[in-house]
């Protein structure tokens, strides 16, 4: 598995494998997987050569975290890189109140989401993922959707990024230079979150979902230019817009999470078809394009299943012919600026 270095901060730097593991689908999104399936897609990564593994409490309310946890035991900690992330604290349910995450994670744990980007919260959160995770550190923090995606509108959003600033930034600071953690940045399904606390932090690395693909560029207008200037490294997620980029259109491909309109249809159609004239495989195409520009340090595809991440492996391993990123320019399919090279 080829790897990639990241070092701004010269406490040693981290390595990523340029496939990584993304385990939202082992926290049963859209749909429940057994433990043993959990663990099968895991073992199968690591045989496969992957060595950087990012989670989060809302994966199933904890429970792709405790499915980790089975999975790391007794693999030496230097051995990997792991992530997780901040910003909401789970608490059991009350009786007669819903649990968080209704119709996107299934049988999992009856707990809540409390949103808490303050100080104390990056601390409380940290040491819960510990725990639930079994291991004495992490690598890096992320601060978990900041977007307008999450939080509903823009004013929404941006009291949750000052609430960031003004109190979890600084447990941040501290734990990176108590050297408690290696890095720390954000994971938010906006590139224009990420320029926000660019500009106003001193951030090492952004987990970008959904927004930097085969489909989507607009994040190179400013955003991946400051990045590359600033030595932030980026972490691609949904590096297939939710699937549509793995599956085609075919009716009911999802895209950002949803089913995909028309107009997405219709877009992702004529970028199949350049591929096919290439003979090229979209989905491999999509997760190349990213690992082109210099900021990329790695992409995480989820899988929920065996089958999934041999073929994100194969996906990692694939050679796209250069004319193929020239026909997506010529076509308007892709922008002109996005770095093809190597």
């Amino acid at each position: 598995m080829k790897t990639r270095h990241w070092d701004r901060t010269g406490n040693g730097g981290l390595t990523f494998t340029e496939l990584g593991f993304g385990t939202a689908p082992l926290g049963n999104l859209y749909r429940a997987i057994s433990d043993d399936e959990a663990h099968a897609v895991l073992t199968k990564a690591w045989d496969l050569g992957v060595r950087y593994y990012d989670t989060a409490p809302l994966y199933g309310l904890g429970l792709a975290e405790t499915r980790l946890n089975r999975f790391l035991r007794g693999k030496p900690r230097g051995d990997y890189v792991l992530s997780t992330k901040i910003g909401r604290l789970l608490r059991r349910c009350e009786p007669g109140e819903e649990r968080t995450g209704e119709g996107k994670f299934f049988d999992v744990p009856t707990r809540r989401e409390v949103y808490d980007y303050s100080y104390d919260g990056v601390m409380r959160s940290l040491e819960f993922s510990l725990e639930r995770l079994g291991v004495d550190s992490i690598d890096i923090l992320y601060a978990h959707d900041l977007d307008v995606f999450t939080h509903g509108n823009e004013a929404a959003r941006d009291a949750r990024l000052e609430e960031l600033m003004a109190g979890g930034y600084k447990a941040l600071v501290a734990l990176r230079d108590q050297g408690v953690i290696k890095a720390f940045g954000a994971g938010v399904n906006e590139w224009q979150a990420c320029q926000w606390l660019t500009e106003r932090g001193d951030f090492d690395l952004f987990l970008l979902a959904g927004r930097y693909t085969l489909l989507e560029q607009e994040a190179l207008e400013t955003f991946l230019p400051l990045a590359e200037q600033r030595g932030i490294g980026i972490v691609i997620g949904g590096p297939y817009n939710s699937g549509i980029l793995a599956t085609g259109p075919k009716p009911g491909a999802f895209y950002n999470y949803d089913p995909a309109p028309q107009a997405i249809l219709d877009r992702v159609a004529r970028i199949q078809a350049v591929c096919e004239r290439h003979t090229v495989r979209m989905v491999d195409a999509a997760f190349q394009f990213p690992l082109r520009h210099p900021a990329v340090v790695t992409v995480i595809p989820g899988g929920q299943g065996v089958a999934e991440m041999e073929a994100n492996a194969v996906a990692a391993s694939a050679e796209i012919p250069p004319a193929l990123w020239t026909d997506l320019k010529t076509e308007g399919l892709m922008r002109q600026d996005a770095p093809v090279g190597a």
